[in-house]
């Protein structure tokens, strides 16, 4: 009986032994497969920060910081050099230089890493009066509920990816980096379709099923150079710059439900099904405003979505970067879902702020959506070789 039991033990053994061979194998197979794909790589370094114009990744998280009592300039200088070090070798596939798993590493998917300034990091600077002048909270607005832990902050982290295991490895790393200078105000992760679902430069559907950001400034054109960077006129250290607005906003899904396609239609001034205007056949037409049916009502409500949007003033637009949030729901709710409503402009104040007011005061959209959250960071400008993030307003 021994002698079975010895034989049964060298049997399993060698299948173990066996097995292990066979996993080693398949997974040098696959390896060597993973190793031939060159990871996708935004370029960290340049002119302006990446993650703006990118085109947008399939996971974002944004995180606002605020600054420990007692932070100066030095204090900022030594966060935003560790930070740029670390963020440089991230999106290029490499681990940072104090990474405990630089293998979380090696999969950037298209990871950007970009950081923004709130009022708090002029004030600890001592730098109050280099504050671009649209620097601030938005003005209130009539449909907002604001949640103090979704508003504000003094540092803006912005990290996004392809791939979820790449946006988390990248914020941990950060913000390790950062213990010592700030804490964690709020953290918004938002998500779009996976890369590869949909042909490249399909705009997104929020999880109302809507077709959210047909009318966008392009990325690579003047006009979007012009509505979306800074010129350095009112601060020259902001030129190639830019400001963001951050927008959570709560929407009603089962409220929503109880609406019917035709009137979710009128509500929005789009078709649900290819986002094309009520007055025209496919989503980038250009809508009609002053059509009217053999009624003689217009085909476009004025209170619709869309058409209080829309300005006559050109510079009333600005860069969408909208992700979803899903959240998990508690008690009777089915759902806790919404809109991390993310724009980029030269001016919030001259570009953003009278299309909010507009909105404010008469969408048809505000019974489903409430905004929570809001928050304006600036966007300091890329680095070059050699430099850091934020080095032109701090390193004067």
């Amino acid at each position: 009986m021994a002698e079975l039991s010895r034989r049964r033990l060298f049997g399993a053994g060698a299948v173990a032994v066996g097995g292990a061979a066979l996993g080693w194998g398949a997974g040098a197979v696959t390896g060597n497969r993973e190793a031939e794909a060159a990871p996708s790589v935004v370029p960290f370094r340049g002119a302006r920060q990446a993650g703006v114009a990118t085109a947008p990744q399939a996971h974002t998280t944004f995180v606002g910081l605020d600054l420990r009592p007692g932070v100066d300039r030095a204090g900022l200088v030594r966060l935003l050099k560790v930070w740029t070090s670390d963020a440089e070798r991230l999106t290029a596939g490499r681990g940072a230089l104090a990474d405990t798993e630089p293998d979380l590493a090696t999969r950037p998917a298209r990871l950007t890493v970009t950081v923004g300034f709130g009022p708090g990091v002029f004030r600890a600077a001592g730098l109050e009066e280099r504050r671009p002048s649209w620097l601030k909270p938005l003005p209130p607005f009539a449909i907002d509920r604001l949640e103090e832990r979704w508003n504000d902050g003094d540092l803006l982290l912005q990290v996004g990816s392809d791939d979820q295991v790449t946006v988390a490895h990248t914020l941990r790393v950060l913000l390790k980096g950062a213990r010592t200078v700030a804490t964690v105000r709020w953290t918004q992760r938002g998500f779009r379709r996976a890369q590869g679902t949909e042909p490249e430069g399909t705009t997104m559907r929020n999880l109302m099923g809507q077709v959210d950001g047909t009318v966008n400034p392009r990325a690579g054109t003047g006009d979007f150079d012009t509505l979306v960077f800074s010129d350095g006129a009112q601060q020259p250290w902001l030129a190639d710059g830019t400001s963001v607005v951050i927008r959570r906003i709560r929407l009603d899904l089962d409220g929503w439900d109880e609406l019917d396609r035709p009137g979710r239609e009128v509500v929005m001034g789009r078709r649900m099904s290819d986002g094309a205007p009520l007055t025209g056949d496919a989503e980038h037409d250009e809508p009609d405003f002053d059509a009217v049916d053999a009624g003689g009502i217009t085909v476009i409500a004025p209170n619709s979505h869309i058409a209080l949007a829309r300005s006559a003033d050109p510079g009333q637009r600005f860069h969408r970067r909208a992700y979803n949030y899903d959240e998990a729901p508690a008690g009777e709710a089915v759902s806790d879902s919404g809109l991390i409503f993310v724009t980029y402009q030269a001016d919030p104040q001259a570009q953003f702020v009278p299309v909010q007011q507009r909105l404010s005061d008469a969408d048809l959209f505000n019974t489903w959506s409430t905004p929570i959250g809001s928050a304006v960071f600036a966007i300091p400008p890329g680095c070059a070789p050699g430099g850091y993030l934020g080095e032109q307003l701090l390193g004067g």
